[in-house]
């Protein structure tokens, strides 16, 4: 039969570029082939040299067109038989696919019956992207004149798989775009940025510590007891580093069940198990190019500390069910409230793991250690619940009651103290505030002595005038030195200075003048 050359290229090339949806466009071109040269089935391949595969992108037959995702791995000498291009003519016809050198094991993959094949060679720019497959059921059902047919349209096919391939990844740019954002505005919901109370006081020496490793890329270990505000801290050791445009992804490690820790971290693939219905990215991918914060990383099971241990060396993942190295480039924090030496004694903790994550340890120290903070904790809280609970003022507290709050010990830290808060303006609805009964202190008979007395200012200001005098007063005026009032109070005596001049509270030469310092 003889056939129009140009009016074969003419059709082929609308039906083949007339949709981005190459599964349409393919089966298309399959009902016009048909009625032209044997053919059971049209096959559009993508080859992967950085994985030595041969992608099967799509095939149509008489049920239609379809998107495949099947990757199949190529023998070394065929890989060079591929990336050699021009080496070997663009189309052949082969008339047995069982026993083709390149497409056996294509055709062992798929369950082929004895079947011919003419194969285009899609090249751009001397490059092999890919091949354009007409297969036809039976041995030796293809002529010369097929082969020639098909090379006429080489081109147009290249150019549509190209035009299709950059089509898909702009969909699945705008679905990753979509999915980050929704994920992103759900953390900013959560408030994952807040105020670290204290910084110039009782964990003066933990923000020394964040401005110095901050900067690099290392890896740091967060650990102290429950509620002392690791994760503050690691929200500060991003926000100073050079990744702060990047993402900050927090994981509870403690509060994924076994069965899902791989995939939350590393995502999976379609089909890796019952109920992955579509592709699914993990927190390290969502992290690239930025931090990801583990809180409670001791609560990691074994399995889980196998595959983050591959990823703290060789800085890639494998999502469930994939068989492709993703390459990623993330800045671990991890948090933990447990002894990890002990664990790893216990076997509990993989040592080489333990030793990879805690690159820069920070001691954490709960509450009861820097009671100094304690009243810049309570007007911090106060003001924000006040707000979050809709009052239009803030409470005040009863006369004592700071005192008490500062000799409790605190053995929920920052935690216990906010709930103690909250709980203590829902109790009081307003009023001045006691927490004898929330924090389990009461005041002692005749532990009165030293407290101010009615009418006195209780405002925050007045009450931190109020203390750091009595500092001064049990120190003989001092401000510096072993006994000096900087020491009682366990901060440094510049801050100290700063604070009284800003406070208005004589000191020194002008205390003894009766002159105020400005």
């Amino acid at each position: 039969m003889q056939i129009d050359e140009n009016r074969f290229f003419r059709e082929m090339t609308l039906r083949i570029c007339g949709s981005l949806e190459i599964e349409k466009a393919l089966w298309r071109c399959f009902l016009y082939v048909r009625d032209i040269m044997p053919a059971d089935e049209l096959i559009l391949t993508v080859y992967n040299p950085a994985a030595g595969t041969l992608d099967v992108v799509a095939t149509a037959n008489d049920a239609g067109g379809e998107v495949c995702a099947d990757n199949i791995l190529m023998p070394l000498q065929v890989r060079r038989q591929l990336e050699e291009p021009l080496k070997f003519p663009r189309v052949r016809t082969s008339e047995d696919a069982c026993r083709d050198e390149i497409f056996a094991v294509v055709a062992e993959k798929y369950g082929w019956p004895d079947s011919s094949l003419v194969v285009g060679r899609l090249i751009v720019e001397s490059k092999f992207v890919g091949s354009f497959i007409v297969r036809a059921n039976g041995k030796g059902r293809y002529t010369e004149e097929n082969g020639r047919l098909w090379a006429l349209i080489n081109e147009p096919v290249a150019v549509a798989l190209a035009n299709s391939r950059r089509y898909l990844e702009l969909m699945n740019l705008k679905e990753l775009l979509a999915d980050d954002s929704k994920y992103f505005q759900n953390e900013l919901r959560r408030g994952f940025s807040e105020e670290i109370v204290g910084a110039e006081f009782g964990l003066k020496g933990v923000m020394e510590q964040v401005l110095k490793v901050a900067p690099l890329s290392s890896g740091v270990l967060l650990y102290g007891e429950t509620g002392t505000g690791k994760e503050l801290i690691a929200n500060a050791i991003h926000n100073f580093s050079p990744r702060h445009n990047g993402p900050l992804i927090k994981v509870n490690c403690g509060a994924i069940p076994d069965s899902l820790i791989d995939s939350e971290l590393f995502g999976h693939e379609k089909g890796a198990f019952t109920g992955a219905t579509s592709q699914q990215r993990g927190r390290f991918e969502r992290a690239h190019g930025g931090t990801i914060f583990l809180d409670e990383v001791s609560e990691l099971p074994l399995h889980a500390q196998v595959r983050l241990l591959r990823v703290t060396q060789e800085k890639e993942i494998e999502r469930v069910g994939g068989a492709q190295s993703i390459k990623i480039d993330v800045r671990i924090i991890s948090a933990t409230n447990k002894d990890v030496q002990k664990l790893v004694a216990e076997n509990l903790f993989r040592n080489d793991l333990y030793y990879r994550l805690c690159v820069f340890p920070i001691y954490i120290p709960p509450l009861r250690e820097r009671q100094q903070d304690i009243p810049a904790l309570v007007d911090y809280y106060l003001r924000r619940k006040s707000k979050e609970i809709g009052l239009h003022f803030i409470p005040g507290l009863i006369p004592g009651t700071m005192e008490r709050l500062v000799e409790y010990t605190w053995p929920g830290n920052v935690r216990e103290l906010s709930n103690a808060v909250e709980r203590a303006m829902i109790i009081h609805g307003g009023k001045p505030l006691s927490f004898e009964d929330i924090v389990g202190v009461r005041s002692e008979q005749g532990k009165g002595v030293g407290l101010p007395s009615e009418g006195t200012d209780y405002t925050f200001r007045a009450m931190e005038v109020r203390h750091i005098r009595r500092a001064l007063e049990a120190a003989g005026g001092k401000v510096e030195g072993e006994k000096g009032a900087a020491a009682l109070l366990g901060i440094n005596p510049g801050t100290l200075r700063s604070r009284m001049r800003r406070l208005g509270i004589l000191f020194g030469k002008a205390a003894k003048a009766g002159q105020r310092i400005r």
